[in-house]
């Protein structure tokens, strides 16, 4: 523990906690939904202390999976992906934590769930790729533009988990 931050007020800590947070957004996809997992995999995240701070289940139009996944476009599974993805219904979400790209990405597992460590949420709900339970933001930069995607600002809501306090040095 750095001396310096133990000894700071309560308030400067929690700034400088402030300051390494980060948001990214998750996406349980129709598979997960359709399974009934949309539950064991939101306690994931909330067991593990990353806060939502939006949430939505919705249907899914072919504009916006073509927007999602344009970066896509033109490879041979950019149409089976944007057909899946408007087949059922999603929860889209934007979580916030400290690291939280990394963690999410290390919670979820490989892209492959096939080759996914057992205990992720790949690994133990997910057996072929292109039915791979979640979606998660892998940069900074494509987190902004997924939030900004999905969600409107007046969508996200700021707040302080009682237990923050309690995660953090």
């Amino acid at each position: 523990m750095n001396i310096l931050f133990a000894v700071l007020s309560k308030k400067e800590r929690v700034k400088q906690l402030d300051m390494k947070k980060e948001r990214t957004f998750v996406m349980i996809k129709p598979d997960a939904v359709q399974r009934g997992l949309i539950g064991e995999i939101i306690s994931r995240f909330e067991r593990k202390g990353i806060k939502i701070v939006a949430m939505k289940l919705l249907l899914v139009d072919k504009q916006l999976a073509e927007k999602h996944y344009d970066i896509h476009r033109g490879k041979p599974f950019f149409e089976p992906t944007v057909e899946f993805i408007t087949s059922s219904p999603v929860v889209a979400m934007v979580l916030e934590g400290n690291n939280v790209i990394e963690t999410v990405r290390n919670m979820m597992g490989t892209t492959d769930p096939q080759k996914a460590a057992i205990g992720t949420i790949r690994g133990d709900f997910g057996q072929y790729i292109g039915r791979n339970i979640v979606h998660g933001s892998d940069s900074t930069e494509n987190a902004e533009f997924e939030i900004k995607l999905w969600f409107k600002p007046e969508e996200i809501v700021e707040y302080t988990r009682i237990d923050e306090s309690w995660l953090f040095e």
